[in-house]
């Protein structure tokens, strides 16, 4: 394997395919977690109890269509984020191997931080637009409310139609470049940790489900090795999730905060809601990360990308 070279075009394909299956399965949760880390408690209120007030408030507001309210733009970019992150950390893994084709732990933590930092040209407006579509529908019910308590009137107002394209030639138009990556700086604060945690944690327990003489483990052990990897590294980047989501959103309802950059943001959550706000939305976190990158890693394991292209599986 030491002297192959890797194919480029297989691992896109691979990341492709794997984000679309992954994002289409648990696009619903995300929405539920971006509204939990949003909110902000005014007078003792909130408008979400928990995940499961959240997610049963919107379905009935909003509908199933609802429910999937910012999926489309998150669809279109899903492909060229994960092509880019997935094929990315297998690049770096590729060309940092030592000579004996070994790949010891601080040459996998960079590979993973060259896969996260080479991401965000796509994940940060991706996510910035999709946070402000997935927002919408708990900014306009805090509107239409008369006063801080969520009345069913308030939770039962009309939406209004947004669009992510018109958001963001809004934004080029008016802000520049600097508008449509509102939030970078934060998101490689979130991305970057995330993947030096992920991908080696992930390619260890892989290995142990690995039977002997095989070049990998079967797709079901790969499945749960993405599962857990992506549990623990959703939980440890939270609190910077947390300041992203909030810096990333467009709109604020009436009295909530505004936030000028990443310290501003984290000083201000910890003034207001105390240290525990930093793990708003975490188990809604877990709930998506986890699938999303169990799924994407058990589709990327089967190699789609290599029998379109028709050469031999690869695994670095």
């Amino acid at each position: 394997m030491a002297d192959k070279e890797i194919s480029l075009s297989a691992k896109l394909i691979n990341g492709a395919v794997a984000g679309v299956v992954g994002v289409s399965c648990v696009f619903p949760i995300d929405l539920v977690k971006t509204r939990l880390q949003n909110q902000e408690s005014k007078d003792g209120q909130k408008m979400y109890k928990n995940m499961r007030d959240c997610f049963v408030k919107t379905f009935r507001k909003e509908g199933f269509r609802g429910m999937y309210k910012g999926s489309g733009v998150n669809l279109v970019l899903i492909t060229p984020e994960k092509a880019i992150k997935l094929t990315a950390n297998d690049t770096f893994r590729f060309y940092l191997r030592t000579k004996d084709g070994h790949l010891p732990l601080y040459r996998e933590m960079a590979a993973g931080g060259g896969a996260g930092l080479c991401q965000m040209i796509v994940t940060s407006p991706m996510e910035m637009l999709k946070i402000t579509l997935q927002d919408a529908g708990r900014i306009r019910s805090l509107s239409a409310a008369p006063s801080r308590a969520f009345s069913a009137v308030a939770m039962a107002a009309t939406p209004q139609r947004m669009s992510a394209l018109r958001i963001a030639y809004d934004l080029f138009r008016t802000k520049g470049l600097g508008g449509v990556y509102r939030g970078a700086g934060a998101t490689l604060l979130r991305d970057i940790p995330f993947s030096m945690i992920y991908f080696p944690l992930f390619a260890h327990l892989n290995h142990l489900g690995r039977p002997e003489g095989a070049q990998t483990s079967p797709f079901y052990w790969s499945f749960g090795s993405g599962c857990l990897a992506g549990c623990i590294s959703s939980v440890m980047v939270n609190p910077m999730d947390v300041v992203k989501t909030r810096i990333q959103v467009l709109k604020r309802a009436q009295g909530e905060q505004t936030y000028n950059g990443v310290v501003d943001c984290a000083k201000k959550i910890l003034e207001t809601e105390g240290p525990q706000a930093f793990m708003k939305g975490a188990w809604c976190r877990v709930l998506v990360i986890a699938p999303l990158f169990g799924i994407a890693q058990m589709v990327y394991y089967f190699g789609v990308g290599e029998y379109i292209l028709g050469i031999e599986r690869q695994y670095y």
